[in-house]
């Protein structure tokens, strides 16, 4: 593994994270950066969650000898 391939599951780790966290507060009723706001984030967090895991596991890929 990479440094490279570590900071991109470092950051799939915390966008899952964020979306984990939005649909909880989504499914609360009353978010509180609002209905709009969480909504974004989830959005952006779900595919970038699974955009940012498949480069480092291809980053990975490529790095094996």
């Amino acid at each position: 593994m990479t440094p490279k391939s570590g900071v991109l599951l470092l950051g799939s780790c915390i966008t899952a994270i964020a979306s984990v966290g939005s649909i909880f507060e989504l499914s609360s009723g009353n978010p509180e950066l609002g209905q709009m706001v969480t909504s974004i984030i989830l959005g952006i967090s779900i595919p970038l969650t699974a955009l940012l895991f498949w480069v480092a596991v291809q980053d990975t890929r490529a790095n094996i000898k």
